[in-house]
């Protein structure tokens, strides 16, 4: 695996190349794969073995074997969402030296001017 110093920095919204896009899905779908041949052998090895609780046991992983390849297929032919429906992150943004502040720095008063305290009509 990379450092992350070998690693350009990523400075567009490009989206990966297709090659790295494909790598990625093969990647996960092998993996969610040998989860479930983990998912036989282990409930294979908890039959034989005649463990506590075999009945928990055996339908969680009766349930990975069933679910895992109808979910590898689907994440596998699944592209990444478009930038418009994807879930954007509320980035922190800088904001330069004499940008006026969000909150104003004294009390606020609402009403006219009549009615805020220190008016010669009512003192503070």
């Amino acid at each position: 695996m990379k450092r992350q110093a070998d690693r350009p920095a990523l400075i567009t919204d490009a989206a990966e190349s297709p090659e790295v896009e494909l790598r990625r899905r093969e990647r996960r779908y092998i993996a969610m794969m040998l989860l479930r041949a983990a998912c036989l052998i282990l409930a294979s090895a908890l039959a034989m073995l005649q463990v506590p609780l075999l009945w928990l046991w055996l339908p969680l992983c009766g349930l990975g074997m069933v679910l895992l390849p109808w979910l590898a297929v689907i994440l596998a032919n699944d592209r990444p969402p478009k930038d418009e429906h994807r879930f954007k992150r509320h980035r922190r943004q800088t904001l330069p030296a004499n940008a006026l502040p969000a909150q104003p720095a004294g009390p606020v008063y609402e009403g006219t001017i009549d009615d805020a305290p220190g008016t010669p009509d009512r003192p503070a």
